[in-house]
């Protein structure tokens, strides 16, 4: 399966990732490896969505948001690589989500996260995941998500 052809059927751009504003960098590599730092849900340097999940917001935007993360994700992921044919695997993500205390409902908003990975890679995008609420993330986003990945050699 060609990756770059799997996005445009899926109709998903790419864009050129926004250099970070700490100190840190998007993409760390060890070995086979890559791990990805925290990826909010911005477009064109503003926030998809700001707010709560079970306040502010809906099940329905805290997934959009949780897929924009991944789109984010894999803009950082292919300016590392050059390539995301390279990519032999997903092996696990992490997934913060934004809650109010009554909302029990973060494995609903990252499963978005995770579809959004099986359809983009296959067999490959399956991978061990956790979701876990927080009561507050950077500059009031309702997901954060950092993954690591598999390389191939």
């Amino acid at each position: 399966m060609n990756i770059e052809q799997r996005l445009t059927e899926l109709g998903i751009v790419l864009s050129a990732p926004v250099p970070p504003k700490f100190s840190y960098v998007p993409i760390k590599q060890t070995g086979n490896l890559l791990y990805s730092s925290g990826n909010d849900c911005r477009v064109n340097g503003e926030l998809l969505y700001q707010g709560t999940l079970g306040r502010e917001l809906t099940i329905e935007q805290g997934q959009a948001a949780a897929r924009q993360c991944i789109i984010n994700i894999l803009s950082s992921l292919k300016s590392y690589l050059g390539d995301l044919n390279r990519v032999a695997g997903c092996v696990k993500m992490l997934g913060f989500v934004q809650s109010a205390d009554v909302f029990k409902d973060q494995p609903l908003v990252m499963n978005s996260a995770s579809d959004l990975l099986i359809a983009i890679f296959g067999e490959a995008g399956k991978h061990a995941r956790s979701a876990i609420g927080t009561n507050t993330l950077p500059f009031n986003t309702p997901v954060e998500i950092e993954i690591i990945f598999e390389i191939k050699d």
